[in-house]
């Protein structure tokens, strides 16, 4: 059974899927639709043009689904399309797209953990973690699994791949390929995600993998283009899914250039 606070409200328009909670002093908005099982805790906001699928929590004072701060904006209907079973902690934002008819998307199983922000047209995948006070600039990918660590940044248009993890207060600038970590301001590329690999159950050798990708790339003084063909020449691409994915990654289109 839906429940919702006396002292709630609740927009006409809005759909609300079973076993809904809304708190008390929360509001959803008229073009809100949130799936079966979703929590919305007192004084949290769920606004604009969005769609939850299921069983997602908004904990005390978020507001997800607010207008861009783009000021490139020009009206019509941009949206913010969120998957199943994701946590939005106190006081996170996650904003609508800029441009009519587009989409910022949040896939599934995220932690967005306190005062956290997701800007305009960001695509954020599966299982990440954003520690408190961090922070996406507009059209950012945040591949799945990948972690950004407390008080850090991610500039407009920056990709962060998965399994990777920006450390906590550091500004990425440039695209983090999968499975690295980069540390500081400008941030760099210091080594391999391993607890993260380990705990995603990555084998020992894909996990050497990913450390004989990350020496070649960093460690042997070759230009970014040199690196990736002699990481291409060596690489068994039919047997290694993380040499795929880091390969993948560097020959996909980028904004920024590697980090």
């Amino acid at each position: 059974m839906t429940k919702i606070h006396k002292t709630a409200i609740v927009e006409d328009g809005a759909q609300l899927g079973e076993n809904v909670e809304v708190g008390a002093y929360a509001y959803i908005g008229s073009r809100a639709v949130l799936g079966d099982g979703c929590v919305v805790q007192h004084h949290a906001t769920v606004d604009g043009n969005t769609t939850m699928g299921s069983n997602n929590c908004v904990f005390p004072y978020a507001f997800i689904g607010g207008k861009t701060h783009d000021l490139k904006f020009k009206g019509g209907e941009p949206g913010l399309k969120i998957g199943n079973d994701n946590v939005f902690r106190e006081y996170t934002t996650a904003h609508m797209a800029t441009s009519d008819g587009g989409y910022t998307r949040i896939g599934n199983g995220n932690n967005i953990l306190a005062y956290s922000h997701i800007a305009h047209d960001c695509v954020v995948g599966d299982k990440i973690v954003m520690s408190s006070h961090a922070a996406l600039g507009g059209h950012v990918v945040v591949e799945d699994c990948a972690v950004i660590g407390w008080g850090s940044g991610v500039h407009q248009f920056c990709r962060v791949g998965a399994y990777a993890m920006l450390s906590g207060s550091s500004k990425l600038v440039k695209d983090l390929p999968p499975f690295f970590m980069a540390d500081g301001s400008p941030a760099q590329v210091c080594s391999i995600n391993k607890i993260n690999m380990q705990r995603n159950g990555f084998t020992l050798e894909e996990i050497d993998s990913a450390f004989s990708a990350f020496k070649l790339i960093y460690k042997h003084r070759l230009s970014r283009t040199h690196a990736i063909e002699e990481l291409e020449k060596r690489a068994d691409l039919e047997s290694s899914r993380v040499l795929k994915a880091i390969l993948s990654f560097a020959r996909g289109r980028s904004e920024r250039g590697l980090a």
